[in-house]
């Protein structure tokens, strides 16, 4: 039974109509005959979606209990046994609730599609692992649940369903998408036209980049060498000289030109050591390329042009960008420039731009095509001052006879030539050639091939010497010359390499990519397996060919260590390069090391964290919440006793201290419950524009009226706050304050504005906090110095810090002058635009967990 396959509905925003278009696409199947089911799909109340829904076979759902409350997830097993050709799964990235087969809805659509049913789902842009930052940054809204994006990359279609922002906010002001009672939110905050835009723009660029993909896997396995202008992809050819910042730039202003347009930089490590690039510019350009958005790439290649021109092929680029030669007037003897050649090969479908640059001319520029040693074209020439070079010599002596030595030394002086154009044996060859020559038409007895004079035969013996001394000297320096360039290859790639290291990239597809780049390979994989009786696995790969399933299939196999090994395809390379390939393997085994490493140090520290949030939620369940529990069950159990008689005072008194308990109770409770939200990122603050008077005065409900001196101007300007989230944590500012400040000294709070913030400072006159200790007092469960178990949790500030940053706001502890300790509560002034990231806005779509975190905070 084969794998089944997945189809998605990508949208930048809830409410474009995902759910909608995977219902239309059900109902068109089953109108086909096709076996498809609902496994789970959503409709959050959403008419037109409910609508859909009718008509269609619903597996029933699974029905969870967790903490005291009911929940409805699919079941996956129900959906198994009923085995349909089609299942439509909703919310991949959605979070199941404890107790579920899988902790994330996508582990149970890998189940569906390993069992080989196809399945349709939904996914938003914002929901993509790699995109958390990006999203964050544009909406202020973290997303808690989200899916790796290998998952929707494996997707055999993905759909974007696109709508306009002005569309999506009319729809949302119809109430098609959220309740009335959550539209004025949801469009002040989440659903504003430019966080709608940019993930609009950042869900198209991520589908164009999978199409991007789609189609480079296609021309690779249709053998499709031309190109495609599909997208403008300017290819930037780097010599390593100062001219290549100036190209970069000039490609960079070309790609701005076309939307989506981008940047390739390479720089091509030639073999026969003539390369003069500098490490360092280099190293200035790849950032430089990198800062304006481009890629950087390395390449080995004999021939410049060749190995250009392959290279802007294999990535379908549209344009070259080329530096003019800098190459003096006189070195064109050698042959046409780089960017001559370049030009005259690229074919009608690529353009290619020479730039003009202050280097033109001012250095020594490099011939067009070499070979492995001296290149194709010395070495014809060569062959052409050996072997005709020697005939139209003599058909020159033989009117103007110079003697016998002239004649030798003029045949040698040709001979060094061919040896230093083509090496040695076209020197041999002219060396034979000449002294065939010398014999028959110089030597007496003429025309024949005998010698008369013994003197001739030491002669000629003594020419044919020195020419093949000669072209052995030049033939050695050639591989010496060879064996340098190769090794500085070399060098520039391990130099690279331990550069990686230093800068901590992790990369590993980046890694894999850059070698399939360096040695010309169609695909790259890093295989592993854990015991012999094991198949292998894909760790990691690059490239669009086909990675094999085991290194024995591969063109190339470097074993990597005992368990690992890089697998190439595309040619077979020879064993000088095996050195640098081994380091390259090392490198990606250390790379996966290191990310496994990083991913069990972060469930550790979350464990950690976890297990130290249990520790002190523990102990203070077991003293701090017990304290007035104990209290009131005493007074209770006093009322209630039938052997004591109590009077009126007396028994308003035990209930004055049920009361008391309660409340304390209650503070302690709702600042565990604050916390958990906080922890959960379920804090969604709806921010509106307030008066401080309006809000501080009914923070100071919970302490005594004497104790809290007030100064708050009616002139200060407003805030943009949620102004229950300001009530709570001002309230906790100050009662921490007063439990801290000494009986006879009043707690000041005031504000003032500063700039486009307004500042609320808390002041106590209490035994204050050392500098070392002033962020500590802002964690969870933390109590400073020796205050009593009994005040409370160690919450207040925690929460209150929380609330405030929530807020776009900042939280933080100066000393007091004179001694004690100030609470700085710093909020941004209504119509300041908020600071990035900005304030979280409505929570995009309600999902079950949301759902559930909502319940568990009003418990």
């Amino acid at each position: 039974m084969g794998r089944g396959k997945l189809r998605i509905y990508l949208g930048a925003a809830p409410g474009v109509g995902k759910t909608y278009a995977m219902l239309s696409e059900a109902h068109r199947r089953v109108e086909r005959g096709t076996d498809c089911v609902v496994g789970f799909v959503e409709h959050h109340e959403r008419p037109r979606t409910e609508v859909m829904l009718h008509g269609l076979e619903q597996v029933p759902r699974r029905t969870l209990r967790y903490r005291g409350g009911t929940f409805t997830e699919m079941d996956v097993d129900a959906v198994l046994h009923r085995a349909p050709a089609v299942a439509l799964v909703d919310e991949l990235a959605h979070t199941n609730v404890p107790g579920s087969r899988n902790a994330k809805r996508w582990q149970d659509v890998e189940e569906l599609l390993a069992a080989g049913i196809d399945v349709v789902s939904t996914v938003n842009i914002q929901h993509l692992e790699s995109l958390g930052d990006v999203v964050e940054s544009i909406t202020g809204v973290r997303q808690r649940e989200t899916v790796p994006d290998e998952v929707v990359r494996r997707a055999d279609q993905i759909e974007l369903v696109d709508m306009s922002p002005e569309a999506l906010r009319r729809r949302m002001a119809h109430g098609n998408i959220y309740r009335p009672d959550k539209v004025d939110a949801a469009l002040s905050n989440y659903f504003r036209p430019g966080n709608l835009t940019a993930l609009r723009e950042l869900a198209l660029l991520w589908v164009a980049d999978r199409v991007d993909e789609y189609l480079k896997r296609y021309r690779s396995e249709h053998q499709v060498s031309k190109i495609w202008g599909s997208r403008e992809r300017i290819v930037v050819g780097l010599t390593g000289g100062p001219e290549g910042r100036t190209l970069i730039r000039r490609a960079a202003r070309l790609a701005e030109k076309g939307a989506g347009g981008e940047v390739m930089a390479v720089y091509i490590a030639r073999s026969d050591g003539l390369t003069a690039a500098s490490p360092r510019e280099l190293a200035v350009q790849r950032t430089l390329v990198e800062d304006l958005g481009g890629t950087f790439h390395h390449v080995v290649g004999d021939d410049i042009p060749a190995a250009l021109l392959d290279f802007a092929r294999g990535v379908n680029a549209t344009q070259i960008v080329l530096g003019s030669s800098r190459r003096k007037t006189w070195q064109y003897v050698f042959g046409p420039g780089v960017g001559v050649t370049v030009a005259r090969e690229s074919g009608p479908d690529l353009d290619v731009h020479i730039v003009t640059h202050e280097e033109v001319a001012k250095g020594r520029g490099l011939p067009v095509a070499r070979g492995a040693r001296l290149g194709r074209a010395r070495i014809v020439s060569g062959w052409v001052a050996g072997v005709a070079g020697p005939v139209v010599l003599a058909l020159a002596l033989n009117s103007v006879h110079l003697g016998l030595a002239n004649d030798m030394l003029l045949f040698l002086a040709l001979t060094v030539a061919a040896a230093l154009l083509g090496g040695l044996l076209p020197a041999l060859a002219s060396a034979a050639v000449g002294s065939f020559l010398l014999n028959y038409y110089y030597t007496p007895p003429l025309h024949r091939l005998t010698i008369a004079d013994p003197r001739n035969i030491v002669a000629i013996v003594i020419f044919v010497g020195v020419a093949v001394s000669v072209a052995s000297v030049v033939d050695q320096a050639a591989r010496r010359t060879h064996q340098a360039a190769h090794l500085r290859a070399e060098a520039e790639i391990l130099s690279y390499l331990a550069g990686s290291v230093l800068r901590g990239e992790t990369s590993l597809e980046a890694l894999l990519e850059r070698v399939r780049e360096t040695f010309g390979m169609d695909s790259v994989a890093l295989l592993e397996r854990h015991s012999d009786v094991e198949p292998w696995t894909c760790a990691g790969r690059a490239g669009t060919g086909r990675p094999p399933e085991r290194p024995e299939d591969a063109d190339v196999d470097m074993p990597v260590g005992d368990s690992m090994a890089l697998a190439l395809t595309g040619r077979v390379l020879p064993a000088s390069d095996q050195r640098v390939l081994a380091a390259f393997g090392a490198q990606a085994a250390v790379v996966l090391d290191r990310r496994r490493l990083q991913e069990e140090a972060d469930r550790a520290r979350t464990l950690a964290e976890g297990n130290r949030i249990r520790t002190a939620l523990l102990a203070a369940v077991s003293h701090d919440l017990r304290t007035p529990l104990a209290g009131i069950k005493a007074a209770v159990s006093s009322l209630r006793s039938e052997d004591v008689e109590w009077s009126e005072e007396d028994r308003a008194e035990l209930l004055q201290g049920i009361e008391e308990g309660a409340d304390r109770l209650d503070h302690l409770v709702g600042n565990l419950l604050d916390m958990s939200r906080l922890q959960t990122g379920t804090v969604t603050p709806l921010i509106r524009d307030t008066d401080l008077d309006e809000v501080v005065p009914m923070a100071l409900g919970g302490v005594p009226e004497d104790s809290v001196e007030l100064d708050v101007p009616e002139t200060l300007p407003i805030v943009a706050v949620d102004p229950g989230l300001l009530e709570r944590s001002v309230a906790n500012l100050v009662e921490n304050a007063v439990k801290y400040s000494p009986p006879e000294e009043s707690v000041l709070v005031s504000a003032s504005a500063l700039g486009d913030r307004v500042e609320v400072r808390v002041v106590d006159r209490g035994p204050g906090v050392p500098d070392d200790a002033k962020e500590r007092i802002f964690e969870p469960f933390q109590r400073h110095g020796d205050s009593p178990r009994g005040a409370g949790v160690g919450l207040g500030l925690a929460v209150a810090r929380g609330f405030a940053e929530a807020m776009g706001g900042t939280l933080d502890a100066e000393d007091t002058p004179g001694g004690g300790l100030t609470m700085v509560l710093s909020l941004r002034a209504a119509g300041v635009p908020p600071e990035a990231p900005g304030p979280p806005a409505a929570s995009p779509e309600p999902t079950t967990s949301t759902v559930l975190t909502e319940r568990q905070a009003s418990c």
